[in-house]
């Protein structure tokens, strides 16, 4: 159907060179891409693949330190590499559209939705601002966000991070663009909603002929949601077909080693002695955000040594569940106990030593890790803080920690985190979890902003620890992979409630409370179709929500 339709955008030869030591090093090698009116494309590699980096150069932009230094970039009639500030500013926004991976590092925390939604539409359309608004409500809507009338009022801060995610698709379709370029879209949202989302994107690029490029790790959705695929690696092209010859019949050794990731799987360990006192206890816990209730009666405990996986979709809880036990949000009923004690409710009412012994890994590691300072300055910190080093100690420290981390301390210790990649920031944030010595660890989404192959180090370096030091960890997750691969308890959250808990092997096998049973079935298979069959079981895009909220 492609071949059938006018081309919109050809890359040819495209290189990109990054500056690193005082050199021009070529980060992409002659890439070819052809993107078609309405199609899709999936692009997909590893961290450090290039694909970021070709998707922002089809919009003829280039990071700080980065530039094109051959070949060409041709949209609709226009090559992008030789075109004026002026005449590529015109493009961005109106014709060509941008969705970013992390929505929370990308919108301004100072103004409203509909506020930042409607700037391009009343930049390039001249649309007034009531016209506009009412066009970002048909646009929440048509992407089932709640209370869509209402919504665009909030600031950023007081939505879901998959609420602003949405948001941000429909802030680019404002100006209905000819060319989306979709940079890891589905990557912070659970797995109910992201059906809902890639339903939503699919039928907005179908109704209005919009050609994508779409970013991702994730194999399942581009399965779903590409005509064609490429692989790259390290900047080269590996393969390119469309999308039920890849999946069948990947031609390529590194493409059928992508097909076979996620083989890391630890067995359940044995459940504690009966009358074995908790590590972490949450009793009874209510709580709420001003005169809203967002936590309704949780409980559950987590032991010395094992893991626990929180899930749920957006909204669920499962982050607010986190806040309480660090004191960040005290309860307004109900309490949670360490080792049997009870800790004061606010965080500023606890113990440094209390404050030590749990600890947090952030999903975002772009926004958690502080930007002028310097690796050694950030894991040295907490070391500082709670442990009092100075001076040969602290680096001895440090040194030790990004051993433990699996980062050469001589190579990494004085870089900025702008100088590592996605999985080395990561690390770079258990590393400094680590600092304080801490028994508990918090991992808050640690590894859905990553691709597979970089993710699955990540829980194999969390595994080893978790063996080393006898950690305890409440793992926060929406991806039941990850779910599969590290826990040995689990427990399901929906609407502030703990709707069902028990150990992995008893979660994962039938028959299941109702609403797990959708988180299983909703999980994307590797297969094009799959999507389809789902829709067409639960009656459609206009009632996938119904279907979650019904599950409880």
């Amino acid at each position: 159907m492609a071949s059938e339709k006018s081309v919109l955008l050809t890359i040819k030869d495209l290189r990109i060179e990054g500056y690193s030591d005082e050199q021009w090093i070529e980060i992409v090698h002659g890439v070819d891409l052809t993107l078609h009116r309405g199609e899709v494309m999936g692009l997909i590699g590893e961290s450090g693949a290039g694909k970021s980096t070709i998707g922002l150069a089809a919009m003829g932009f280039t990071r700080d330190g980065c530039r094109i230094s051959g070949g060409s970039v041709n949209f609709d009639g226009i090559d992008l590499t030789t075109a004026t500030r002026g005449e590529k500013r015109a493009l961005r926004g109106s014709r060509i559209a941008y969705v970013a991976q992390s929505a929370a590092a990308s919108f301004n925390p100072a103004h409203k939705l509909f506020d930042q939604h409607s700037e391009s539409a009343r930049l390039h359309r001249t649309e007034n601002w009531k016209d506009s608004r009412e066009d970002a409500i048909e646009l929440y809507r048509q992407l089932r966000l709640p209370n869509p009338d209402e919504i665009g009022f909030r600031y950023p801060h007081q939505v879901s991070g998959g609420q602003l995610q949405r948001a941000m698709t429909a802030m680019a379709m404002s100006c209905r663009p000819d060319l989306i370029i979709f940079d890891e879209p589905t990557t912070a949202l659970d797995v109910t909603t992201q059906i809902e989302v890639l339903a939503a994107i699919r039928d907005i690029v179908e109704q209005f002929n919009t050609a994508a490029l779409y970013i991702t790790h994730d194999l399942a959705v581009v399965a779903q949601m590409a005509d064609r695929i490429k692989v790259l690696l390290k900047g080269d092209e590996v393969e390119e077909a469309e999308t039920v010859k890849m999946l069948s019949d990947p031609q390529e050794d590194y493409t059928k080693s992508l097909w076979a990731v996620r083989s890391f799987e630890r067995d359940e360990k044995p459940r504690p002695p009966e009358g074995t006192t908790p590590l972490v206890s949450v009793k009874g816990v209510h709580a709420s955000y001003g005169p809203v209730k967002v936590l309704h009666d949780v409980s559950f405990d987590i032991h010395k040594g094992r893991t626990v996986a929180v899930v749920g979709e957006s909204g669920s809880g499962k982050s607010t569940t986190a806040r309480v036990i660090t004191g960040l949000l005290p309860p307004s009923e109900g309490h949670v106990e360490f080792l049997g004690t009870p800790l004061p409710r606010a965080y500023k009412d606890r113990t440094k030593d209390q404050l030590r012994q749990a600890q947090m890994i952030y999903q975002m590691a772009d926004t958690a890790l502080n930007p002028k300072k310097s690796i050694g300055e950030i894991i040295g910190r907490p070391a500082q803080f709670y442990g009092g080093l100075r001076g040969a100690d602290l680096k001895k420290r440090v040194d030790q920690l990004l051993d433990q981390i699996e980062l050469e301390p001589s190579l990494y210790y004085h870089r900025l985190p702008s100088e590592l990649s996605g999985g080395q920031k990561q690390r770079v944030g258990i590393a400094r979890a680590l600092a304080a010595e801490p028994t508990f660890i918090i991992c808050d989404e640690v590894t859905s902003a990553l691709d597979q192959l970089v993710a699955e180090g990540i829980l194999r370096l969390l595994d080893k620890l978790q063996k080393e030091l006898d950690l305890a960890y409440m793992f926060i997750t929406h991806d039941l992979a990850t779910v599969r691969s590290i826990a040995d308890e689990v427990v399901v959250m929906k609407e502030g409630k703990v709707v069902e808990a028990g150990g992995k092997t008893e979660m994962f096998t039938p028959p299941h409370h109702e609403y797990t049973d959708l988180l299983l079935s909703s999980v994307p298979e590797m297969d094009p179709d799959w999507l389809d069959k789902l829709l067409k079981e639960r009656g459609g895009i206009t009632n996938l929500g119904e279907a979650a909220s019904s599950q409880i």
